[in-house]
């Protein structure tokens, strides 16, 4: 009698269990960090056979997405402020640390050789300079052969934490960008043409003569395309590579308390590559069992994902900032 009672009590913990048991998680979101979310999922499917299906939207599409409860995590590069949070019932965490390059299509001139200011980008943008030999571009750039044809300004169509970033960065950098823009998922563009995604922009600028546009460094690298050299917060110009993106990295200041609400474009230091930014997963506060299926994931890629991370040009949070996120799991999913 005992080895059938506990023969029907065995068969109930594994029912119970297998109950709660999933196949596969579902998010979507931002372009900036799908080529690692990608390589994650991938890496996470053959090591603990769950699947991962992430769809690259842009931010504004990952905060719609999971703030209807449509997937089981948003992921957007623009953090939402705590009472944001608390409206949507959301928490959030940074997941991993990227860069937004200037890239440039102008034949003849490779990457890391064209010199623009933080204020040529910003009137690049806002259409003040218009052509590649623009007085203010020239003057930076003695000895470049700049063609005398009009700057194709691509930007982002859809709503993006890549755009948000990037004009946090212009808004710094930039009193007529402040006060004619200011920063934002979407901007209402005064010049050039929208691609969809970081894929997008990147497409675009790679198709088409003279043109200019900003993507995540990843994308950058995958299409081979050019950066311009850009300037810290103190006028030193950089080079955008993975020495100067940790020298800026290294200033984020994020707290469990603020629920890492933060922005790390041009931060101190005469290294400080000047756009970078950390993208973050959004989890809903009522989804306790499936968000520890989520948070196994991230704790899997904080774990075994660095290399990876490091490959694709991305930059890996710190070990005391991945233990300040678990602290952060344990106190809000329950």
């Amino acid at each position: 009698m005992f080895n059938k009672i506990a023969f029907f009590a065995l068969v109930m913990v594994i029912f119970v269990s297998s109950s709660f048991a999933i196949d596969k998680i579902n998010g979507a979101g931002a372009s900036f960090p799908a080529p690692l979310y990608y390589d994650w999922a991938f890496n996470y499917n053959k090591d603990v056979k769950i699947k991962v299906n992430y769809q690259s939207i842009g931010s504004g599409g990952g905060v719609k997405q999971i703030s209807k409860r449509v997937v089981d995590f948003g992921a957007t590069d623009a953090a939402l402020e705590t009472k944001d949070l608390s409206k949507a019932k959301l928490i959030q965490f940074p997941a991993v640390i990227g860069a937004i390059v200037v890239v440039f299509n102008i034949d003849g001139i490779a990457d890391g050789k064209l010199k623009l200011s933080n204020t040529v980008v910003a009137d690049i943008f806002a259409g003040k300079i218009t052509k590649w030999d623009d007085a203010a571009i020239v003057a930076d750039n003695q000895g470049l052969k700049l063609p005398n044809q009009k700057i194709v300004v691509v930007h982002r169509s859809d709503g993006s934490g890549t755009t948000f970033n990037f004009t946090d960065y212009l808004t710094k950098s930039s009193v007529n960008w402040k006060n004619s823009f200011g920063t934002n998922k979407a901007i209402d563009w005064a010049c050039g043409i929208g691609g969809k995604g970081n894929e997008g922009v990147a497409n675009l600028v790679k198709q088409t003569p003279n043109s200019i546009g900003y993507i995540e460094n990843a994308y950058k690298e995958q299409n081979k395309l050019s950066a311009a050299l850009l300037q810290t917060a103190s006028g030193k110009w950089v080079a955008a590579n993975e020495e100067n993106f940790k020298a800026a990295a290294k200033y984020a200041s994020w707290t469990k308390e603020n629920n890492f609400y933060a922005t790390l474009t041009l931060q101190s230091g005469d290294s400080s590559y000047p756009i970078v930014a950390a993208t973050f997963i959004l989890l809903p506060i009522e989804k306790p069992e499936m968000n520890k299926n989520v948070i196994a994931f991230f704790d899997y890629a904080f774990k075994k994902g660095d290399k990876s991370a490091n490959k694709l040009g991305y930059i890996s949070l710190p070990e005391d900032t991945k233990n300040m996120i678990r602290e952060y799991w344990t106190n809000n999913i329950k």
